[in-house]
């Protein structure tokens, strides 16, 4: 992998950790959540092994589906209460 994506990637990782820290918002959280996904994935699949491939498919429908469960709650939370705070 080229320094520079590996560079991307790794600030990619920490911008979204830190915008899922920082926020008081649920959607600035689910945010930075995918965020974190979407550079983690690539990582995790680099070494183009079978089984690397297989725990990084794993990871991402157990993610998605996380991710998709807590924009429903979110969702679900602002509509019964009016706010969007964490």
């Amino acid at each position: 992998m080229s320094p520079y994506i590996l560079a991307t990637l790794l600030f990619g990782l920490g911008l979204g950790t830190t915008v899922t820290f920082a926020s008081s918002h649920w959607l600035l959280a689910w945010m930075g959540l995918e965020m974190n996904t979407l550079a983690i994935l690539p990582l995790m699949a680099q070494q183009h092994h079978p089984r690397a491939v297989e725990a990084t498919t794993k990871y991402f429908l157990t993610q998605a589906t996380a991710a998709a469960v807590l924009l429903f709650a979110t969702t679900t939370n602002a509509w019964l209460t009016g706010q969007w705070e964490i």
